[in-house]
């Protein structure tokens, strides 16, 4: 893809997650999450987002099974495009919290945006490691019952049946999508670092540091906050703030 086109499917996929933003708007809400209705919009948008590219990049695999064997060289268009759409996403989550959050509040997010939007754009401008790109978003599967968590606590459904099925299979998700890819590609990089340049190889060697450092201290807040924990959750617990990564794709 030329760099027009990268342009114009990050562009659309801007516009496309604000439409799903607005179009959360004008559903009901629940009177749980009224008090901070923008959370509640901005989790359903990212909820949208993991759905649709953790199914995509599973599906990238199937299209072009070659890609598994040289995530380096080898992609589809299909593949270049789902990095691009998420470029776009990631684009319009930063500027949607710096806009409507505090930055105390979301600063880890916004950096671990930061990360993301630079290891995805060194991928679609060189079209090289675009097929790496597509594991790292293979950890949205994982994301779609993280953000289904914290629908469900703003909800105030944290109590029933369907939240604890939801939180089981987060918690197992989250190991095999998320803690075991990020492992894989850790060692797949270390054992490809002769075919890779310097600049990409640091570049995706310190991205994954923060995202495995990141990731390790969300798996302890969710096992502290739904297995170790006795106490009911609360209305208050709808405070949480995204800032500390909860319900957030990490990748």
């Amino acid at each position: 893809m030329e760099l027009n086109s990268v342009l114009l499917t990050a562009g659309g996929s801007i516009g496309f997650f604000k439409l799903v933003n607005c179009g959360v708007s004008k559903l009901p809400i629940p009177e749980t999450a009224c008090r901070n209705a923008w959370k509640w919009r901005n989790i359903c948008t990212s909820f949208t987002h993991s759905l649709i590219t953790g199914i995509w990049a599973v599906l990238c695999f199937f299209v072009h099974p070659q890609m598994a064997e040289d995530l380096i060289g080898t992609h589809s268009v299909f593949s270049h495009t789902l990095v691009s759409v998420s470029i776009g996403y990631f684009i319009y989550d930063f500027l949607d919290m710096v806009l409507n959050q505090k930055m105390i509040l979301s600063w880890e997010l916004l950096f671990h945006h930061t990360v993301v939007i630079s290891c995805f754009g060194i991928a679609v401008l060189t079209g090289r490691y675009v097929g790496f790109a597509v594991v790292a978003l293979l950890v949205e599967i994982n994301s779609v019952f993280l953000h289904l968590r914290q629908i469900l606590r703003m909800a105030n459904l944290a109590e029933g049946n369907l939240y604890r099925i939801n939180s089981m299979v987060n918690l197992g998700t989250y190991v095999v999508f998320r803690i075991n890819t990020l492992a894989w590609m850790t060692r797949w990089l270390v054992l490809n670092r002769d075919n890779i340049p310097l600049f990409s190889y640091t570049a995706g060697s310190v991205g994954l540091a923060i995202m495995t450092a990141m990731n390790i201290v969300l798996f302890y807040r969710l096992l502290r906050s739904d297995f170790l924990k006795s106490s009911t959750p609360t209305p208050t617990d709808c405070k949480e703030s995204r800032g500390q990564g909860e319900g957030k794709k990490e990748t």
